[in-house]
């Protein structure tokens, strides 16, 4: 059990149990031992068993890597300290210079990772929802081009088949955050990305009790690079990181049907709400990127947005008033999260091309009972 072609014949609710998880060869434990040694035992000088100093490698580590990169049908797995951690060592890749596009519905913390931090990094923050634009005006230094799909928080989906055709056609490293999607729902390797990156904070983790990132990739010039980097800049998770995520993921399907079935049943008292102006959710015919959802995606999510008529004040008290839907910052969690961007996650990106709606209120729908969450919104809602 574990090898890599029994991992790839696996269905995905069974690679999530089993990749890289067989029982313990020595005791027999079902359950992947946490390995909280920091150095192994060399045979001889210069001679080890795969693991020498766990900075490099980590039994624990290999597991969860194997595990997450079997479900984003990746050959290599990387798992960094945080989601931001794993970006910055894709950044690494640039050079002085180069430039990065960049979608303007990004991440706030990508935002300021790439303009505040990689300073010697040119970008420019296109609509990645106009291909065609995009095609005609096309930046000759663009080495690398950064999409989420779908996006933190206005949740724009973008077609990755046909951008990463795009950006390949120009010698171009093509980046996909997952972390909304998750490889339950949408599998950017197989649509053409090169790199495709997660905070598995959010969803993998799925619980609040741990912080971690995650690459998965195919390419292997691509690989020995970003492994290189992991190792010597050192964000590596810790061995007990590592189980919680791993065991986080090992539910990661049911979840994400739960989140999903959840969130549709927020969108339905959402819609036609006539303190809500605009409900923004990926399955809604008239949201933008819906026909690139709907082809690349096998659901379409547990984050909802939506935008008040009274504007930013009203947005503040629905956030604050909510019983079930607790107010804070991240996501992907089983319980439910509410938030104000303009003013929490993407507060860094005000008065850039970034910034978002100030009457935005974003919502992490959980796996509590759908009535209980409806209720909790509705009630909330007198508040706007």
């Amino acid at each position: 059990m574990g090898d890599i072609e029994q991992q790839t014949a696996w269905g995905f609710e069974t690679a999530a149990v089993h990749a890289g998880q067989a029982p313990d060869p020595v005791t027999g434990a079902v359950v992947t031992p946490i390995s909280l040694s920091t150095t192994f035992q060399q045979e001889q000088v210069g001679q080890h068993r795969g693991y020498e100093y766990s900075r490099s490698g980590n039994p624990t580590r290999t597991a969860y890597e194997t595990q997450v990169a079997a479900l984003e049908g990746a050959t290599h797995g990387l798992a960094f300290a945080s989601g931001l951690a794993a970006e910055d060592n894709v950044l690494r890749l640039l050079a002085t210079g180069d430039r990065v596009l960049l979608g303007n519905d990004a991440y706030g913390g990508t935002y300021r990772l790439i303009s505040k931090v990689h300073t010697q990094l040119r970008w420019t923050a296109v609509d990645l929802l106009d291909v065609d634009g995009l095609a005609a005006a096309w930046p000759h230094d663009t080495k690398l081009i950064w999409l989420e799909t779908p996006t933190n928080p206005l949740l724009r989906c973008f077609d990755i088949e046909a951008i990463a055709a795009l950006a390949h056609s120009h010698g171009a490293i093509v980046v996909v955050d997952n972390t909304f999607a998750t490889p339950y729902l949408q599998q950017p390797l197989a649509l053409g990305a090169d790199v495709v990156v997660h905070s598995a904070t959010k969803y993998l983790g799925g619980h609040s009790d741990v912080v971690g990132g995650f690459l998965a990739l195919d390419d292997e010039g691509l690989t020995q690079r970003l492994r290189f980097t992991q190792n010597a800049a050192g964000a590596v998770p810790a061995p007990f990181d590592c189980y919680l995520a791993l065991r986080g993921v090992k539910t990661l399907a049911i979840r994400m049907e739960r989140h999903c079935s959840n969130a549709r049943a927020v969108v339905d008292l959402l819609v036609g709400h006539p303190a809500v102006e605009r409900v923004l959710y990926p399955q809604l015919p008239d949201h933008p990127g819906h026909a690139a959802a709907a082809k690349q995606m096998r659901d379409f999510g547990g984050m909802v947005s939506f935008t008040l008529r009274a504007g930013k004040q009203a947005a503040l008290r629905v956030a604050a008033a909510t019983e079930l839907f607790t107010l804070g910052e991240s996501l992907g969690a089983v319980e439910s999260l509410i938030e104000h961007p303009g003013e929490m996650t993407h507060a860094s990106a005000a008065g850039s091309p970034l910034e978002v709606p100030d009457n935005l209120v974003r919502l992490s729908v959980g796996i509590e009972t759908a009535a209980d969450l409806v209720a909790d919104l509705e009630q909330a809602l007198t508040h706007a």
